[in-house]
């Protein structure tokens, strides 16, 4: 049976904004393991099916995929979301004493 992993899409360093957030992503399990090319060095194997990576709404329609395709899968927990802290720039110096 096909394996696969089923996790919550996690943002870019590259991007700032929220889009594309709570996107739920399965990708298939490697059939082979990595060699490495003779001529260039780099790793690789003749497994085509770890560049697919499907995205869903939820983690229930990725769940409903992989059983209506047959695909064992297992959930990854998604990481503890960060929060930010809004604060002005005036927030900075709060409490300062700037008395001479």
């Amino acid at each position: 049976m096909t394996q696969a992993r089923i996790h919550e899409r996690i943002k870019s360093s590259m991007q700032s904004g929220r889009a594309h957030d709570g996107l739920w992503l399965v990708e298939y399990e490697p059939r082979e393991a990595k060699r490495a090319d003779p001529l260039t060095g780099w790793a690789g194997s003749g497994d085509t099916r770890e560049q697919v990576r499907l995205s869903f709404p939820t983690l229930d329609a990725a769940k409903a995929y992989c059983d209506r395709h047959g695909l064992s899968y297992h959930v990854t927990p998604s990481e503890v979301e960060r929060r930010i802290k809004l604060q002005t720039y005036a927030d900075n110096f709060r409490g300062v004493d700037i008395s001479f």
